[in-house]
């Protein structure tokens, strides 16, 4: 249906077709033949009409004949001689025993052929040890050159016009890929019911809907005002539903101010026709949204975003064009999705948590977050000649100057000059050099530490501070776009550029938080919730030891290593709290024995133990973390204790290592989604308050469980009770909540 040909000929093999037609080219002298494959058996048909596309892992190689001859010092046509004595496992190939690429390249670039090899044994040129395998082996040589040989002669029943591609049948592809329910790639391949349609007669659910508008003037469409509709605005033009009835408006959408004063809109997008409306001039404070993106959203988290299209089909039957207006179908889907939301419980999620949303996140991100370029730009340069330096240390431990941002480069150092020896040190692309390797190297060599620095160096310089005086606008201040419908869990996430990734961890990674400042005569204000999932894991599991602990104020951490540890809270020291910290908050993310002993640097049987103590102590916990999971398996998805659902399919997977993280998801994503709606209806409650308390204040970011206002500076005591306030009482759970309020002049240094 997509045009593609699929040839199949009973008991050849799939690389003989693709030679046979390969050849074809052979006899026409206006065409050349391209093989895209990742079999470098197909190697040996490259000849001048001939190239092969070799997919590797990284890259596409085309390999003409000057391509081949440089990587293998031979002519294509003796590659499969080559083959027949290295052999390919993959293939079940035999070829010599202990003859690789190397030897055997140089073999047939001494003497061509097999026949050639063997006939002339007793070359000097013929190591000993060489000539004792290849007589070993002689029959598998042979049997394997058979093996790998491609037959360009395969008995073929179609010529080239007969596959030549002529486009796909986009009448049945719609057709096919509605029945099978695949919405996304009717988008993705611009297909539509009205090409189905006319070529059926009969009544499909795949017609398209074909809508008639008809054109109003501003006036009439202000005295409508005070109606909900919907809206979809395309290049200068808006088309509305109201009243049943399907209008459009062709002209400056500003005068259409009166319609959009205080109206509720139904759209697809609705951060976006913020911005359209903003744009125009229009006030759009008082606006209320029923965006249709994230009424899909809370239905299926993993959706990606279908778009009207594909949304129309799914859940109406029918579609419109890519490029067609059709408020009247997002009012239909809107009662639709609606429906279905509030049938799965989950009202509460969209009307109270996510809707709300929209506006507040847009006037975050129009205000923006004020940078002091200077600031950064000093910065910057004191990084790059700490990089410089670092890179000085690593050349004269490495005795030689290499290019340290080279995992080859940096693997044969390691490896090869300095000796070093990892478990993971070479897989299929070369040596490893990833985070984790090196940090297991660290106690050999004191070359590691200055990479890992260097590396640390330079991803804040190139990362932060160069990029961060580029994004930002001349008034200094950084645009993030926060993103509504990304994650599965319900978390917002920060793109363009991530302010949530801000490093925090690293002495030298939070000076990046000195930067962000606030405007001239205004303070920062922060607020972060103090462990806030570790709350609600209580809550939700009502265990009675930890829900006590958190009533009474007491350092939890201390207290589970108390438990752990069998040890009065008195005799607990640093490295013990520390150790139960990463038990309290790894218990949350469903840590196995082996995660926990890399975290905190003991044996896979001690951390083990500690987490076989630590559900001892937490019963309740034990018991709900495996009712959950038991629960994710039977309904295929957990909820928050707002109702938001998480779908795990990862449960139903018959690969183990696949089942288990959809276990360690089914116990994280009730706390870590639970987490994520706390925090949305505390930014709505904040945000709601400071409009109606009139304070000169707004939110200027929001990184997971903390929440910056930028706050006039006569009233930051009242910010601060404002927002401790409303933080602590968004929910009533059998724990309370906690909000750690400061204020600074920048967001680094608060108190």
């Amino acid at each position: 249906l997509m045009g593609i040909r699929v040839c199949e000929l009973p008991g050849w093999e799939a690389d003989d077709i693709q030679g046979t037609v390969a050849n074809m080219a052979h006899d026409r002298e206006d065409l050349e033949s391209y093989v895209l494959s990742g079999d470098r058996d197909l190697l040996q048909l490259i000849v001048d009409k001939i190239t092969v596309l070799l997919a590797t892992n990284s890259d596409t190689l085309v390999m003409k004949k000057p391509q081949f001859v440089e990587k293998y010092s031979i002519e294509p046509q003796y590659f499969v001689q080559m083959k027949a004595l290295m052999g390919d496992s993959s293939d079940n190939i035999p070829g010599v025993a202990g003859i690789g690429e190397k030897t055997a390249a140089t073999l047939i670039g001494n003497f061509s052929t097999l026949e050639n090899i063997y006939e002339c044994i007793d070359d000097k040129r013929i190591a000993k040890g060489v000539r004792e395998k290849l007589l070993r082996d002689r029959d598998n040589a042979f049997l394997s050159r058979t093996l790998a040989k491609i037959d360009v002669n395969a008995p073929i029943d179609f010529t080239l016009e007969d596959i030549a591609y002529k486009g796909m049948d986009r009448v049945g592809l719609y057709k096919k890929l509605n029945e099978l329910e695949l919405k996304s790639l009717i988008v993705k391949f611009g297909l539509s019911g009205a090409e189905a349609a006319e070529s059926d007669t009969e009544e499909s659910s795949g017609a398209i809907t074909s809508y008639e508008f008809k054109e109003a003037t501003a006036e009439e469409l202000n005295s409508l005002a005070g109606q909900g509709f919907a809206l979809d605005i395309r290049e200068n033009s808006a088309y509305i539903y109201i009243k049943e009835e399907n209008l459009s408006f062709k002209g400056d959408i500003s005068e259409l101010s009166p319609l959009f004063s205080e109206a509720e809109i139904t759209c697809y997008g609705g951060k976006e026709l913020l911005y359209t409306l903003d744009g125009a001039g229009i006030d759009c404070r008082n606006i209320k949204l029923r965006d249709l993106k994230l009424y899909e959203y809370v239905l299926d988290p993993g959706s990606g975003n279908a778009g009207m299209p594909a949304l129309g089909s799914m859940f109406l039957g029918r579609t419109v064009g890519l490029d067609t207006p059709c408020p009247q179908l997002m009012w239909e889907l809107e009662e639709s999705l609606g429906q279905r939301i509030t049938e799965q419980g989950m009202d509460r999620v969209l009307r109270e948590i996510e809707l709300p949303l929209i506006n507040i996140l847009f006037e975050m991100e129009r205000t923006g977050f004020k940078i002091c370029p200077d600031s950064i730009r000093e910065f910057g340069e004191a990084l790059g000649e700490l990089a410089s330096e670092l890179a000085e240390r690593i050349y004269m431990q490495a005795g030689e100057v290499f290019n340290i941002n080279s995992p080859k480069q940096l693997g044969e150092v390691l490896y090869e000059k300095l000796g070093l020896s990892s478990k993971k040190k070479k897989g299929k692309t070369g040596y490893s050099t990833d985070a984790q390797t090196l940090e297991e190297l660290r106690q050999f060599n004191p070359i590691i530490d200055d990479i890992l620095e260097y590396r640390h160096v330079t991803k804040l310089k190139g990362t932060y501070t160069d990029a961060l005086i580029q994004v930002a606008d001349e008034n200094h201040r950084i645009h993030t776009d926060f993103k509504q419908t990304l994650t599965a869990t319900g978390r917002l996430s920060s793109a363009d550029p991530n302010l949530q990734n801000i490093p925090i961890k690293t002495k030298l990674g939070r000076q990046m938080r000195r930067f962000f400042i606030a405007e001239e005569g205004y303070t920062l204000v922060d607020a972060d919730y103090s462990q806030i999932e570790l709350r609600l894991l209580a809550h939700v599991s009502d265990d009675y030891t930890m829900c006590q602990a958190f009533i009474d104020g007491e350092d939890i951490h201390r207290k589970t290593a108390s438990a752990v540890f069998g040890i009065p809270e008195e005799q607990v020291n640093e490295q013990m709290r520390k150790r139960a910290k990463a038990v309290n908050f790894g218990i949350v993310y469903g840590i196995s024995g082996f995660s926990l002993a890399k975290d905190i640097g003991t044996s896979v049987a001690e951390a083990t133990k500690y987490i076989k103590s630590y559900m001892m102590n937490y019963p309740s916990i034990d018991r709900y973390l495996e009712d959950v999971v038991a629960e994710a398996e039977e309904r295929g998805y957990t909820t928050t204790v707002y109702g938001r659902r998480r779908y795990i399919p990862e449960l139903k997977d018959t690969k183990a290592q696949i089942k288990a993280f959809g276990k360690r998801v089914a116990m994280n994503a009730p706390i870590q989604g639970s987490a994520a709606d706390v925090m949305k209806l505390a930014m709505i409650r904040v945000n709601d308050r400071l409009r109606r308390d009139g304070l000169d204040a707004r939110l200027v970011m929001q990184v997971h469980d903390e929440i910056i206002l930028e706050v006039c500076d006569s009233q930051v005591e009242l910010a601060k009770a404002l927002l401790k306030e409303e933080m602590e009482g968004v929910a009533k759970f059998s724990v309370p909540l906690i909000a750690d309020v400061t204020s600074g002049k920048n967001w680094l240094d608060q108190n």
